[in-house]
């Protein structure tokens, strides 16, 4: 790899700075992993556990174990871990249909939800089976300007005939703070001090192992991620999982297949082993990957840039936003992640309309799991403010390499002042 002097000289001082927000991430590594292999050792996890079932796949206990290891691990009563999430938005879209019914209220405390949400959340009468054209309310209430929620807002808009309040954990592609696991708990009290029977649903796509427990701990009753994010650890082909309350989970089961049917069927198709070593590796791949996101930080920190979160701050997902002063700047970025992929590196992004998207977006993704953003990738829309979004990893040399690409790829084309 051939780096300028300047672009290694400023790699190395940012290393140096950040080596003990490196020892953190080590010991929250620890504590996760831990935390995993006991729940493993918990429901006696062996090799027949990972014998593909096929047909209707009744009594699969590979997948009956893997969902008690999935809510052990996460603090709550029952876990639904299925490859036939074919996405993140797909398994938050079968919770919100499986808990929400006609006249119900949805009301998001975040603030206006990641982009792929908006078709699923959808209009009054639009015709394509949204929240809205089944006649379930939506509202939102917009974050207070330094990113924190408005509780005042939040007293306002809430009501005696809210059913749901979701809340966002990630950024998604705002300039603002993710939410912590204590903030979380903080919304959770606070709305159920207003109605005790609201039920709070996390969006929790990013934030797994990035802290020591997870919002179902912290009284969340329903929360939802994607296995090619953090919890499949690099390895999961596809999925995704539910958590949370008993019958919460059986309800939104029953959306995923049918009623009266719900989790007691559903061929693996392989994919069981794949899961269980995933979530077993994820704690460790997780914590790589926030390494390369402080490492990211405090190079382009170092070089004048914005960043958020900075290098020295807390972190509650994988996302590492970046500030650009233009769309070149943005575009160059990106194209210098994928530059370093080991998968597609001979392949340049663009800009297009991705399904699901409102602005053009282009994305990095030479992953081996496609769309597996626990892998080094990259994204953003092309709009202002030009923010590039950075996540994932797999191993720390591999999320430096990409930074020092994507530096490299600005410099050469003069965008970068060394």
């Amino acid at each position: 790899m051939n780096f300028s002097e300047k672009i290694l000289k400023v790699a190395a001082q940012a290393e140096s700075t950040v080596q003990s927000k490196h020892r953190e991430i080590d010991a929250l590594i620890d504590h996760n992993q831990w935390k995993v292999i006991a729940a493993f050792q918990k429901h006696q996890v062996s090799d027949f556990h990972f014998s593909c079932s096929t047909g209707y796949g009744y009594n699969d206990r590979g997948r009956e174990v893997l969902d008690l290891v999935y809510a052990d691990v996460f603090g709550a009563e029952a876990a639904l871990v299925r490859p036939h999430f074919v996405s993140g938005t797909h398994t938050i879209g079968t919770a919100l249909f499986g808990v929400l019914r006609p006249g119900d209220e949805l009301v998001y405390i975040t603030g206006r939800p990641y982009d792929t949400l908006h078709k699923v959340i959808g209009k009054p009468g639009d015709g394509t089976g949204s929240l809205q054209d089944f006649g379930i309310r939506y509202g939102e209430v917009a974050l207070l300007p330094d990113g924190s929620p408005d509780w005042e807002g939040i007293r306002a808009r809430l009501s005696g005939r809210t059913k749901m309040v979701g809340i966002q954990r990630s950024r998604g592609y705002d300039w603002r703070p993710s939410f912590t696991v204590d903030q979380i708990g903080e919304m959770v009290r606070f709305v159920k001090s207003l109605y005790p029977d609201i039920l709070v649903f996390v969006d929790n796509c990013y934030g797994e192992f990035t802290e020591r427990s997870e919002p179902t701990e912290a009284g969340v009753d329903l929360m939802a991620g994607s296995l090619i994010k953090n919890p499949g650890g690099g390895v999961a082909p596809t999925g995704g999982y539910i958590a949370g309350r008993a019958e919460l989970v059986e309800q939104a089961a029953f959306r995923l297949t049918a009623p009266g049917i719900g989790g007691e069927v559903g061929a693996m198709l392989g994919t069981t082993r794949a899961m269980y070593q995933g979530l077993f590796l994820s704690p460790h791949m997780t914590g790589q990957a926030l390494k390369g996101s402080v490492f990211a930080a405090a190079v382009f920190e170092e070089l004048g840039f914005e960043s958020h979160p900075r290098w020295p701050d807390s972190r509650t997902d994988l996302i590492q936003a970046i500030r650009f002063t233009g769309a070149e700047h943005l575009i160059a970025f990106v194209q210098g992640i994928q530059k370093a992929s080991a998968v597609d590196a001979h392949v340049v992004p663009e800009p297009w309309d991705m399904p699901g998207y409102e602005h053009p977006v282009i994305m990095a993704a030479g992953t081996f799991i496609q769309g597996g953003s626990l892998e080094l990738s990259a994204d953003a829309p092309i709009r202002e403010p030009y923010i590039a979004y950075m996540q994932g990893g797999l191993t720390y040399s591999h999320a430096k390499l990409g930074v020092l690409t994507a530096l490299q790829s600005m410099a050469d084309r003069s965008l970068l002042a060394l």
